[in-house]
């Protein structure tokens, strides 16, 4: 483990390699899953006033469950407590969108990637498959490791991109420069050292 203020973060953030691979997976981590993503209480109201100009970019069904429940939903179980974004039918999320080729997308990411919305999309979303849980003391960085993203991991293992690197600019709105900056050296020593054995 690397200990970076109060952050604990998992050796796999820095050994383990990983790049989405879309062609192969279709961007199937949005619709599987028996939950909807993590939101933290700050992204509410970024989402809520991003919804006018993401609602274009979302399914019917999608924009009838916000029109039910709201941006998000209250969660309560074993593995989070805290907010999700909604889901259509308990699967897919309910920002979900689709490109032309079938490949699911996020609504709130096509509206940023657009012009349209400053919010980019949940944090947990951007630092996937990077999850981070508050303890205490300490905040934990850990690797969730998924049999669907198995291309992914094929994939970084080819292009040699460890995980932290992926999830940079996802690390960087999180935890800030500095955070990413002392990260990224501490995965430099770590491999120097094993070269040097």
């Amino acid at each position: 483990m690397i200990l970076i203020d109060d952050k604990l973060i998992s050796e796999e953030i820095i050994s383990k390699q990983f790049v989405c691979d879309l062609n192969a997976c279709k961007g199937i981590c949005c619709v599987e899953g028996d939950a909807g993503a993590p939101v933290e209480a700050a992204e509410v109201e970024l989402m809520e006033q991003s919804l006018e100009q993401v609602l274009p970019y979302m399914t019917e069904k999608g924009r009838q469950v916000i029109e039910e429940v709201g941006v998000v939903v209250k969660e309560d179980d074993d593995e989070y407590t805290g907010y999700a974004t909604p889901l259509i039918e308990n699967a897919a999320c309910a920002f979900i969108a689709y490109k032309e080729d079938g490949t699911a997308a996020c609504a709130f990411e096509l509206a940023y990637m657009d012009g349209k919305s400053k919010f980019r999309k949940p944090i947990s979303c951007h630092l996937y498959p990077v999850r981070v849980k508050n303890y205490n003391t300490v905040v934990a960085v850990n690797y969730d490791e998924w049999d669907i993203c198995s291309a992914a991991c094929t994939l970084g293992e080819s292009l040699r991109v460890p995980i932290y690197v992926f999830v940079k600019d996802a690390l960087v709105r999180k935890f800030g420069e500095e955070f990413y900056e002392v990260l990224a050296l501490a995965a430099k020593e770590r491999e120097e050292g094993k070269s040097t054995q």
